[in-house]
């Protein structure tokens, strides 16, 4: 009996090596996701499993027998030739042809494809890093680093301190390689902390946002510019929105009416403009007509394509001040609370437009003190009404 794959499919060694590409250059999980046909959390799965940090292309070694080289083998073997006829049809040793037909099957059973698969399996790993090889100065390492040392100062400080040890020396790359990919296993990721950045994974230097409109919105309208009547909350119709985060960068879009606290759910497989505002503009289109006259967002690139938003839904897009999410409170509060459902560390992309609604549905019916303990569902029809 077969199994069954479960989960999605994985990379091919093509598209890995197109994924690596395209990171170094500076694009975004969802962007690479999209190019390769892929969610963006399985793209943020393969680049944080390596920390970041592309491994290096195995390669066989320059005196290795070659492909083309052990089909001339196993064609000398089927045509009786003798191992040394075979070693001077080849340019090789006899030594070296007869250990490799020894390994891979004998006289008999020697198969090139096979032969060949059996080589690249075996073939030598990376040898172990120096942190690793040397305990004292992997102890070393890991207490400068809690005390919050940056990789360039533990080098340079172990360079002046030891200047006649060379097994005392370390490069910064090599402490950020041992940081970053786990599978080395020399230190331990909880020191990541410690780091200025505090960031899990390790970006290119050759990584670049040329290009990129990162934190600009062209033609954004500022929440400045939004009708003063809207502050009061008496007329219903004014929605605050943004994104909700969760594991493998999953995110559903949250948004909720400022005046009753109503909140729709909207599922989402990415980030990206054009998948968020497609989706928001399906869930508008299903609203009563008139119930969303305005939309209050934060600055995030998801909402870049409003203008696009606007002209299909007839709702106009205010965007609050850079870092100042109490703009937009009730939708900050409203994710507060969906964090009861949807805790850190979640992965909304498993989670299902009828979960979502369903969400929904027990916060819109749900008392709340703002509200005088009415419902936000009721609030809304009592509003609209």
């Amino acid at each position: 009996m077969t199994m069954k794959r479960v989960g999605r499919p994985g990379l091919s060694d093509v598209q890995k090596d197109e994924l690596w590409r395209r990171f170094a250059a500076g694009e975004t999980f969802t962007a690479i996701g999209r190019a390769l046909g892929k969610h963006a959390g399985s793209i943020f799965g393969v680049v944080a499993g390596h920390g970041g940090i592309a491994p290096p292309l195995r390669c066989r070694a320059a005196g290795a027998l070659t492909r083309e080289e052990r089909e001339t083998i196993s064609r000398g073997l089927a045509a009786g030739q003798s191992v040394r006829a075979i070693a001077h049809g080849v340019g090789r040793a006899p030594s070296t042809i007869s250990r490799e037909i020894t390994r891979n099957g004998g006289l008999h059973a020697y198969r090139a494809m096979d032969a060949d698969a059996a080589a690249w399996s075996r073939a030598r790993r990376p040898k172990p890093c120096k942190l690793a090889l040397v305990p004292r100065l992997r102890t070393i390492v890991a207490t400068k680093l809690a005390a919050k040392w940056s990789p360039a100062q533990i080098a340079g400080w172990l360079m002046n301190t030891y200047p006649d040890d060379p097994t005392m020396h370390v490069s910064h790359e090599t402490i950020y390689r041992s940081l970053f990919v786990q599978a080395r296993g020399v230190l331990k990721r909880e020191l990541t902390a410690h780091l200025r950045t505090r960031r899990r994974l390790r970006r290119s230097k050759r990584a670049t946002t040329k290009g990129q409109t990162r934190g600009q919105i062209v033609d954004a309208v500022s929440i400045a510019e939004r009708p003063a009547c809207i502050e009061d909350r008496t007329i219903p119709g004014h929605w605050e929105g943004d994104l909700l985060s969760g594991a493998r960068n999953s995110h559903i879009a949250t948004l909720v009416e400022r005046t009753s606290r109503y909140v729709q759910l909207v599922r989402v497989s990415g980030k990206d403009t054009t998948t968020v505002v497609s989706a928001l503009i399906r869930t508008v289109q299903r609203l009563p007509d008139g119930l969303m006259e305005t939309l209050t967002w934060d600055r995030g690139l998801e909402m870049a394509q409003h203008a696009r938003f606007s002209v299909a839904t007839d709702v106009a897009v205010y965007f609050c001040d850079p870092m100042c999410p109490w703009q937009r409170g009730t939708n900050e509060n409203t994710n507060g609370l969906l964090r009861q459902y949807f805790p850190d560390g979640t992965d909304l992309s498993q989670v299902t437009q009828r979960q979502l609604d369903a969400v929904a549905r027990v916060l819109n019916t749900r008392p709340r003190k703002t509200l005088q303990f009415r419902t936000p569902a009721a609030m809304l029809e009592e509003l609209l009404h």
